[in-house]
């Protein structure tokens, strides 16, 4: 069955579909068609907990033709230290109801604290399922944005974020940079080494879905390995 970003989740009339560039047709695709077993075994729980959230993955035209928009987080923070992710976070009071687009703004929002995006320049166009994050208890709702009209971006608060960055769709999939992200006391998961970083966990696992159902996967090798250095 067809499900539409409204049957998802509210968006406040804040998703256009309209004037996208044809290489996103078939992301935009995935957000019509994809179920969330799909994208991860990690739901949300039955019973409604969970602190919600949403990142914004946000789909850029490079040098190097199309790219993603992602970041590093401060080495001093509790959770996900150091770890490379999507723009993104809790959803505040000022960003309304989720019934009301409320994710849809704090994805705006957390961008622009985050990195110093402008979200004028920002198009959002869809919005994937819900998914979970065990380790930290969150509900994540990944908003689907096209960077229409690219501004400068870089650490805003360093306490927050150590970089930010734009990884070519290329380098993502290209078999040489795939790897299987060795965790451990979980599950062993996709990963990718691009950017002079190891890009892995909740990141890695949606960006190997949207590559896989966008139809941008190229086959690798599943049997390379890198073991997690993971402290605490």
């Amino acid at each position: 069955m067809t499900r539409t970003g409204e049957e998802i989740q509210g968006t406040g009339g804040l998703l256009s579909r309209d004037g996208l560039p044809g290489w996103l047709a078939p992301v935009d695709h995935v957000a019509r068609r994809v179920e969330p077993g799909q994208l991860s075994s990690f739901l949300p729980p039955e019973d409604g907990g969970g602190r919600q959230s949403a990142v914004l993955i946000l789909f850029g035209d490079g040098e190097r033709g199309p790219e993603l928009l992602l970041m590093e987080r401060s080495g001093s923070l509790r959770k996900h230290a150091g770890q490379p992710s999507f723009p993104g976070g809790s959803l505040d009071p000022e960003d309304g109801a989720p019934a009301d687009g409320g994710l849809l703004r704090a994805a705006l929002r957390e961008a622009r604290e985050e990195t110093g995006l402008d979200p004028s320049g920002v198009q959002l166009f869809g919005v994937l399922p819900r998914l979970y994050i065990p380790v930290s208890g969150f509900v994540v709702t990944p908003v689907l944005g096209w960077w229409r009209t690219p501004t400068p971006v870089g650490v805003v608060d360093p306490a927050e974020t150590a970089r930010v960055f734009t990884v070519p769709v290329a380098d993502l999939t290209d078999p040489a940079n795939r790897v299987m992200a060795v965790h451990p006391r979980i599950h062993d998961g996709p990963a990718f080494l691009v950017a002079s970083t190891l890009v892995w966990g909740f990141t890695a696992g949606v960006i190997d879905r949207i590559l896989h159902y966008a139809g941008w996967e190229r086959p690798w090798d599943h049997t390379r390995k890198v073991t997690l250095d993971i402290r605490s």
